[in-house]
């Protein structure tokens, strides 16, 4: 009998510690439900931080992550768990597409919204081929010395964007300082949960502190609890509407090489961890991905990933069942219909809110060098060596090209410098390291 597009997830009675939860199979429904909010708390600070970070609507955003989780879970059969959030890929290109200043609206988004479409038209083309003739020309193209420094070149891009963000008074850059003690607190003293969910938290203790010091003591600009009090508890979404400009559209269209890498690293790790070989969904899941961004793009949402919080959380339970990220993606739609929930985020300090964004643009560098050290990357070749040292520099210093009416941001260039450097350089024999 052939195998159902769906599994069939066979129901499990009790979540026993230690005990692994397949990805076709389910626990009773109380702790399924409970499974999906935990894995909503997961996604929900980078979910929020990104849009907020780029000037876009984050309870929209939060809207969009759950009808792109239940999208993606369509096109893989419901054999990947995986939750689509907010990909910080984008945010350095948005930035410099709509010259956002970093407070409030975005007054330029539909400008971005074309370019993260023309993103997800051609990352769903990429999954369309690899559907076709499988991984293998990915994995050439992009193995770990490449993936990491991609990755690493992210973080590095955006620490620039995370600095000026808390520099505007001194009181600013104290309260940023401030937030990344709170978050490396619960980070290094934190147990279990609550070391998981250490950005959402440490944001919460950062925030308490922020309040007490101008609400209470008056140091600086008190939180704005006012427009919490008259937005109302539920209410449609605010979509907004793309315009397609050929520059926008090229500046963010080869994110998805970005997209391609990251995806490809979290359905190779939840292979690892569920003992499943995955690999004949990855173009689905790319595919999935694609179409996640591009539907999120026309509403008026950021670019869309896989999300390495919830892999993260998946390995800590070992509760790897997809029915739970349906779940988590039903409670974010419902989420992102309460205006009110919408007003608590954007009471955020901005000091607060850039000290989060110092942490998780470092934690996003640190990420692609622990694809190097996971994968036992020999920088002993100068191969190696000269890819990985290349690009972390053409990011970190935005390093842009322009040839024609194309043209390539920072991530941009070095997201293709080291594919094009390692492929020139891959048939050389290895020599020894630089001296």
């Amino acid at each position: 009998m052939a195998d159902s597009y769906f599994p069939r997830w066979r129901a499990q009675p009790d979540a026993v510690e230690g005990r692994i939860v397949g990805t076709d199979e389910r626990l009773a429904w109380p702790q399924m439900f409970a499974m999906g909010i935990q894995h909503v708390v997961a996604m929900f600070g980078s979910t929020v931080l990104a849009p907020l970070l780029m000037g876009f609507d984050p309870n929209l955003c939060i809207f969009m992550s759950g009808i792109g989780t239940l999208l993606f879970f369509v096109l893989v059969g419901g054999r990947v768990p995986s939750y689509l959030g907010s990909s910080f890929a984008f945010i350095g290109l948005v930035i410099a597409v709509t010259g956002y200043g970093g407070h409030g609206p975005n007054m330029n988004i539909p400008l971005a919204l074309g370019g993260i479409i023309a993103c997800g038209v051609v990352y769903a083309i990429i999954g369309l081929i690899v559907s076709a003739v499988g991984t293998r020309w990915i994995e050439t193209l992009m193995p770990p010395v490449v993936t990491g420094a991609i990755v690493c070149v992210i973080g590095l891009n955006l620490a620039p964007i995370a600095v000026r963000g808390v520099s505007g008074s001194n009181f600013d850059s104290w309260m940023a300082l401030v937030t990344v003690l709170c978050v490396g607190a619960v980070a290094v003293f934190g147990r279990g949960m609550l070391q998981r969910l250490l950005i959402l938290v440490g944001l919460l203790m950062a925030y308490v502190i922020y309040a007490i010091v101008t609400n209470g003591l008056g140091m600086s600009k008190p939180i704005d609890f006012s427009i919490v009090a008259n937005a109302a508890w539920f209410g449609m979404p605010h979509f907004t509407a793309p315009v397609f400009d050929m520059r926008a559209m090229t500046l963010l269209a080869p994110i998805a090489v970005i997209l391609v890498a990251e995806n490809l690293g979290h359905i190779k790790a939840v292979s690892a961890m569920t003992g499943q070989n995955l690999d004949r969904y990855i173009g689905r899941a790319f595919l999935g991905d694609g179409l996640a961004t591009v539907v999120s793009g026309f509403a008026g949402g950021t670019g869309v990933t896989t999300y390495a919080e919830n892999i993260g959380v998946m390995a800590v339970t070992k509760i790897y069942s997809t029915l739970v990220f349906v779940i988590a993606a039903l409670i974010a739609l419902v989420l992102g219909f309460s205006p009110k929930f919408g007003a608590v985020i954007q009471t955020i300090p901005g000091p607060v809110l850039g000290g989060v964004s110092i942490v998780v643009f470092g934690l996003i560098a640190v990420t692609g060098a622990r694809i190097w050290v996971v994968n036992k990357v020999d920088f002993s070749d100068n191969r190696n060596l000269i890819v990985a040292a290349v690009t972390l520099v053409l990011g970190a210093g935005d390093f842009s090209l322009k040839l024609g009416g194309f043209g390539l941001g920072g991530i941009g260039t070095a997201t293709f410098g080291a594919i094009i450097l390692y492929a020139l350089l891959r048939r050389k024999p290895a020599e020894g390291p630089v001296a």
